[in-house]
Formats: structure tokens, C-alpha cells, sequence
């Protein structure tokens, strides 16, 4: 017995004089993997390439965005949340996987707090509501009005697209139905991407999609704007009025998305920090805020602790709404 616990006490120092060594190592020594919880071509792969590019620049070795979709981004958070913790698999993860699903799963397979290290918060980013140009065009919506008029007088017709179930996206769908008593079928896709290509053919009507992954397709003019999510407008899309503007039952409408990078817990602190201070300084770049800004995000990179209360606030918050829409994932 003595033995046993002799050996047991022996691998436990093993354990964590490797996990010292690890850290007090030069870090990166090797390829860092950035997991995006759901499919290319969506503002989370978008912010997670932009970063990666980043890092790879000022740390020297290879950043890999690995896209796992699944489950409102649960499937590519788990396979984080169940990686070694040596710095090695970082994770883009958004306020839906660490704020609101945890309020709309019945069962997660994961803790958004306990089984991760916040890194650093990257942007925050208005949802914009996006509609089908040859739908607008028919119907005659110009506007936010107009569109909830439409919306209110054809209840279940309209097919509005997400990312996903329990995304920002589609709980910024559901607090809009709930608001206007309005009813819309709600059709979720594997991200932003596949949702986008749906919405532009004619297959969906509208979208609450990120601002960043729908500025291109609404400055082509393939998709119409009628408004952001946020409480003031976005510098990135110039005489587009938050919904909130739109006064009565809108007044005071918000529900906008955040992006950050997380590692696995256990991951040692002086490898958290030193990604966050190579993510922060890089964000606070002139050029990589200014091409941030232009695309409808803002940039963060605030500390793994600033990071780490944003998160306890904003999973208060959502759970909130996600109650008031009775919105549920099973």
C-alpha cells in the first residue's frame, strides 16, 4: 500500500515537473492549431485566419486553422476543451460556445469555464439582419419597418437562416421574434459560409449574421442591409441604422457577437500570457485595426482576467434572453 501511494506521489511530481518543463521551455517549438468551431467563409474562421496570420509572423512557426462545425460550435470546442493543455490547440471561440449555449443545451460536453484558459477577448461585432435582394425587392422592404410589417403579416413564411443552433445568430433571430411577436421558421446551418450561399440563391430570407462574414455580399449588392444589432452604427456600414433606431417595440434592441481565444485549463499561465501579449500587440497594430474596423469588427486583445469576467457577464446576460425567447436546442 505504502508503495503504491510512494508511486502515485512519484507521478504526480512527474507529472508536474513536465508540465513546469513545458512551460519554462522556448514556446512555440512546434505548429499551433486554431480550432473554428464551425465551417470556413463565417466571421469566426475569418477573425481565427486574420490572428493566425499574426502569430505566425511574430512567433515564428506555423498556425493551423482546423474548421470543426458541429452542434452551434460545441463539437469543435470539445475537441479543444479535451486537448493537452501546452498551449499547442487554441480555440476561436465565440459568445455562443461560451455564453449562451450552455443556456440552450439540455447536456453540454464540456464546462465553458471550468475546462478553459481565456486567452484574450479578439473582437466585438454587430450582427446585421440581411435579406434576400430579389425577396426585398418583390415585397417592397426597404427597411427595418417595412420588413417587420411584411414579417407580421406573413407569419411562418419567411425562412430565416444561422450558423447554427445556438449561435449569436439565431438567438439575434429568436429576441427579434420575441420582440415583434413574429413568427419565422428558423433554418440552421454548419456556420456563416454555407448559410450566406443559401441566402444569396434564394433558399433562405433572411439572416442575422455577423457584420464581417456579410459586408462583402452587402457591399456587392447581393445581399440588402435593413439594420445592425448593436446600439450604435457601425462605421463599417455608413447610413445602415441599428434596429433599435426603428423606435416602439425595437427600442433598446441589442444582441451582438464576441470572438476570443481560449485554451485549454491547465494550460500553464506564462504560455497563456504570452499569447495574449503577441495577440494584443498585433491587434493594436495600426494596420490590423484599421482592416479589422473596415470589416465591421472591433478589436479587443484586454487581459486573460478581463477576458475571463466578460465571459461570467455575458453568460448571465444571455441566459436571460435565451429564457425570454424560449429558445431550446435538444
Amino acid at each position: 500500500m505504502k508503495l503504491k501511494n510512494c508511486l502515485s506521489l512519484f507521478g504526480m511530481a512527474a507529472m508536474a515537473l513536465a508540465s513546469a518543463s513545458a512551460s519554462a521551455d522556448t514556446y512555440p517549438s512546434k505548429p499551433i492549431k486554431i480550432v473554428v468551431p464551425f465551417a470556413a467563409g463565417g466571421t469566426t474562421d475569418l477573425l481565427a485566419r486574420a490572428v493566425g496570420a499574426e502569430l505566425q509572423k511574430s512567433m515564428g512557426q506555423s498556425v493551423i486553422v482546423d474548421n470543426r462545425p458541429g452542434a452551434g460550435g460545441n463539437v469543435g470546442a470539445d475537441v479543444v476543451a479535451k486537448s493537452a493543455p501546452d498551449g499547442y490547440t487554441l480555440l476561436m471561440g465565440t459568445v455562443g460556445t461560451h455564453a449562451i449555449n450552455q443556456s440552450l443545451y439540455p447536456k453540454m460536453p464540456f464546462d465553458p469555464i471550468k475546462d478553459f484558459a481565456p486567452v484574450t477577448l479578439v473582437a466585438s461585432v454587430p450582427n446585421v439582419l440581411v435579406v434576400n435582394k430579389d425577396f426585398a425587392e418583390k415585397n417592397k422592404i426597404t427597411d427595418i419597418k417595412s420588413f417587420t410589417s411584411y414579417a407580421k403579416s406573413h407569419p411562418g413564411k419567411l425562412n430565416m437562416a444561422s450558423s447554427g443552433n445556438g449561435t449569436s445568430i439565431h438567438l439575434a433571430g429568436e429576441l427579434f421574434k420575441t420582440t415583434t411577436k413574429t413568427y419565422m421558421l428558423h433554418v440552421p446551418y454548419r456556420g456563416s459560409g454555407p448559410a450566406l450561399t443559401d441566402l444569396i440563391a434564394g433558399q433562405a430570407d433572411l439572416m442575422f449574421d455577423n457584420l464581417p462574414s456579410a459586408l462583402p455580399f452587402i457591399k456587392s449588392g447581393k445581399l440588402v442591409a435593413l439594420g445592425v444589432t448593436s446600439s450604435k452604427p457601425s462605421p463599417a456600414l455608413p447610413g445602415v441604422m441599428p434596429l433599435a433606431n426603428a423606435g416602439g417595440e425595437l427600442a433598446g434592441f441589442e444582441a451582438s457577437s464576441w470572438f476570443g481565444i481560449l485554451a485549454p485549463a491547465g494550460t500553464p499561465k506564462d504560455i497563456v500570457n504570452k499569447l495574449q501579449q503577441e495577440i494584443a500587440q498585433s491587434l493594436s497594430s495600426p494596420a490590423v485595426k484599421e482592416k479589422m474596423i473596415s470589416q465591421g469588427a472591433d478589436p479587443v486583445g484586454n487581459t486573460p482576467e478581463q477576458f475571463a469576467a466578460h465571459i461570467q457577464a455575458e453568460t448571465k446576460k444571455w441566459e436571460k434572453v435565451v429564457k425570454a425567447s424560449g429558445a431550446k436546442v435538444d
